[in-house]
């Protein structure tokens, strides 16, 4: 790869971890205004007319047909499920424990492409890793280790991450593995029209409560639409067009970071040394992972 498109590729994986964990915040706050399927719909809806706009007035490649299709199916279960999914916990569990839960991808990263024809094989040291990342996780739903009590908001909402995680890591890799003729950001809009289709028709079919206007949700919004799809999503696009996964997958690190940052700054969610020992070995646990699984270029 020439050097200059290396170092968009590593801008664009800056801008991933950096806007991806202010999106923790971002999403509680819209969650104020906005039921969980609106606010899906309503926020890829946007970005991804934007990007699409622009596309058809710059003359860029929109695609068609079978890479249509394929972009449109990776939307769904990228954003559609992976990041609906992380909208649904955040009504359950506080946003910078999302974002420390959400640490734990790239186990599912390795072990999708370990499912997949031609993925790298788990081997024991992996395994081992994802145990070790795993039982820091249990740490975040256990109330008292002692009494051996179960706090079951938190419980849920890490199974609802888990299933938003798979999700993602299948269609992120099924996205990589099926390159069209579009430029990545122009295919991330039509990936976040596909998610804001999927997200329509569940709130056309299911009864949504009904929305609470409030500036800051509004704000919340917008601030979603731009820097964590517009600019956020595009850049994921960009960077997993370009960089090996296993580099891609060290953003849940940075975004945890800033998510727990935030929350504590502007909602005062708790962190103490419960959640910062679980950290620990979630973060030994992925590096582990990180260590014996082959890169997958």
């Amino acid at each position: 790869m020439p050097r200059n498109a290396l170092f968009s590729a590593y801008l664009a994986l800056a801008a991933v971890c950096f806007f991806w964990g202010t999106t923790y915040l971002g999403i509680r706050m819209a969650l104020e205004t906005f039921p969980p399927l609106i606010l899906i719909a309503v926020r890829f809806a946007l970005a991804g007319t934007i990007l699409l706009t622009f596309a058809r007035v710059r003359g860029l490649y929109i695609p068609r047909g079978r890479e249509l299709a394929t972009n449109l199916l990776s939307g769904l279960l990228i954003l559609g499920i992976g990041n609906g999914a992380l909208v649904f916990a955040e009504q359950l569990i506080p946003s910078g424990l999302a974002g420390l839960i959400i640490t734990i991808s790239p186990f599912w990263m390795v072990t999708v492409e370990a499912l997949l024809p031609g993925g790298a094989r788990l081997h024991a040291p992996t395994i081992g890793g994802m145990i070790v990342g795993m039982a820091g996780a249990s740490l975040l739903f256990t109330k008292d280790l002692g009494a051996h009590a179960i706090d079951r908001p938190v419980l849920v909402g890490f199974l609802v991450l888990q299933a938003g995680m798979a999700s993602w890591a299948f269609g992120s890799i099924y996205q990589r593995r099926r390159k069209g003729k579009a430029h990545s950001i122009i295919a991330a809009g039509v990936q976040q029209i596909g998610a804001a289709a999927g997200g329509a028709v569940v709130a056309l079919l299911v009864p949504q409560p009904p929305l609470h206007w409030s500036a800051r949700g509004v704000a919340a919004l917008l601030y979603l639409v731009c820097f964590g799809s517009i600019v956020g999503y595009s850049a994921y696009a960009y960077a997993l067009d370009r960089l090996p996964v296993a580099i891609l997958s060290i953003y849940p690190y940075t975004n945890a970071v800033v998510a727990v940052t935030l929350g504590w700054l502007f909602y005062r969610e708790p962190f103490g040394v419960r959640e910062a020992g679980a950290m620990a070995v979630i973060f030994l646990g992925v590096a582990l992972v990180k260590r014996y699984t082959r890169a997958v270029h």
